[in-house]
């Protein structure tokens, strides 16, 4: 029996541990970086190593066993600081599908789509939300209008929204620590942990579970004050101050079709136990 092919584009903090993880699941696996420094790296970890950059177009031509594979995940985020990332990036994600990939598509999109709504927001609630929030973030908007290329170009396409990220080297004690902020420290906060992210993908592949759109987010919901105050500790550093007045304004991600779909149960249910 052959082995199945996967292609990570974006061999990041996300995408190395996703593609070692298939290696040793059996996949045979092709991984890109921006640099040529951490070819290696991918090549000792048994990923076949690829350097693709998209500024916004492809830079190399000859990528063309990179896109060949069964199935391929999109792991490029759009810049947040980067000016006309809603075009740089829509051109990117045109770029990428340009070269005709196979149409077994995992797209990693992000809870940002959804503006502050002060509810809990479900996958179906983007659209709605969309047309009447006039103030969702250039780079939500950017992954909204990535999604619909991608969903346009195969109906087979897996679309995953996740939350905040934590993990090795994330560890939000450094986020927030020492900080004086407006905002208020009420608001329920919404992460999840890297093992998990890694778990769910990793599923989707080999349940083959195409077609769907996921919010990927912990079950538990601390509130920031507790959650940053908490994770400062953990690092013996100082907590971060919230404001007292400040009204809490906040999004609930709701994880009900992921757990339901996938019977996926999370490793770290309460973000404040992966401190």
């Amino acid at each position: 029996m052959t082995e199945t092919s996967v292609s990570i584009l974006g061999c990041g903090w996300l995408g190395f541990p996703l593609a070692k993880a298939l290696v040793s699941a059996g996949y045979r696996v092709r991984g890109s970086t921006t640099s040529s420094e951490k070819l290696s790296m991918l090549e000792q970890g048994g990923i076949e190593p690829y350097l693709i950059t998209l500024n916004p177009t492809l830079k190399e031509s000859a990528n063309a066993s990179f896109f060949s594979s069964e199935i391929m995940v999109i792991n490029i985020p759009p810049g947040r600081k980067r000016e006309n990332v809603e075009s740089f990036y829509t051109t990117q994600i045109r770029e990428i599908l340009s070269q005709q990939p196979t149409e077994r598509l995992i797209f990693i999109s992000s809870t940002s789509v959804y503006p502050d709504c002060n509810q809990e927001v479900q996958e179906t609630d983007s659209l709605a939300l969309r047309a009447a929030d006039k103030t969702l973030k250039a780079s939500g908007k950017a992954l909204l209008m990535a999604e619909d290329l991608v969903r346009n170009y195969s109906p087979q396409a897996t679309i995953v929204r996740f939350c905040g990220l934590m993990g090795p080297d994330r560890h939000p004690g450094r986020f927030l620590a020492g900080r004086k902020l407006p905002s208020s420290g009420q608001a329920p906060i919404n992460f999840i942990h890297l093992g998990d992210c890694i778990a769910i993908l990793k599923l989707i592949v080999q349940e083959e579970k195409w077609g769907e759109l996921f919010n990927a987010c912990a079950d538990s919901h601390p509130t920031k004050e507790k959650f940053y105050t908490l994770a400062a500790e953990k690092l013996a550093l100082d907590p971060p101050k919230f404001s007292a007045e400040a009204t809490p304004s906040y999004k609930k991600v709701n994880n009900d079709k992921l757990k339901q779909h996938l019977g996926y149960t999370f490793i770290f249910p309460d973000p404040t136990q992966a401190l």
